[in-house]
């Protein structure tokens, strides 16, 4: 698994971005307005940000040598989970930030105000997914071979 790439993440919240730019504009367009966001999600979101972070804590505890024993399976479980996690950020930044955008231009309206403000919250607690999910899978990299010692090469089966 490689790592993942900031760009790539930025990529895809652009991605996300430009659909929930074109979906709510849309809205907009027939008279309707973006649904309020709950404000469970953004607890939820901060919610898996802690586990994500909490996870790679251990991770990173035994690669420091504090931790005596980690399963390696739990150690890859866990480098998945924070792909996954800055991933799901990234695209949920830019969802989100769309409506926050498309809400923007009527403030003055009670509902859209608040609308932005529960998009506004969402926005910033899937950045902070994307980040602890990046940062974690930075915890879960085997550090570098040392001197002398070769990586190991995976044995090529016959073809």
């Amino acid at each position: 698994m490689s790592a993942t790439r900031w760009p790539s993440l930025a990529l895809a919240a652009l991605g996300a971005g430009v659909l929930g730019w074109v979906v709510w504009r849309a809205v907009l367009g027939q008279g309707g307005s973006p649904p309020e966001v709950p404000w469970s999600v953004t607890a939820v979101l901060v919610l898996i940000a802690g586990i994500v972070l909490w996870l790679g804590l251990a991770v990173r505890a035994y690669q420091r040598g504090d931790k005596p024993d980690l399963d390696p399976i739990r150690a890859a479980r866990t480098a998945a989970l924070a792909k996954a996690a800055s991933f799901a950020g990234s695209l949920l930044t830019g969802w989100y930030g769309a409506q926050v955008l498309v809400l923007l231009a009527d403030l003055a309206n009670e509902p859209m105000r608040r609308g932005a403000l529960s998009a506004g919250a969402a926005t910033l607690a899937a950045v902070v997914l994307a980040v602890v999910g990046m940062i974690v899978e930075r915890f879960c990299r085997l550090p570098p071979p040392e001197d002398g010692e070769s990586p190991e090469e995976p044995e090529a089966s016959p073809a």
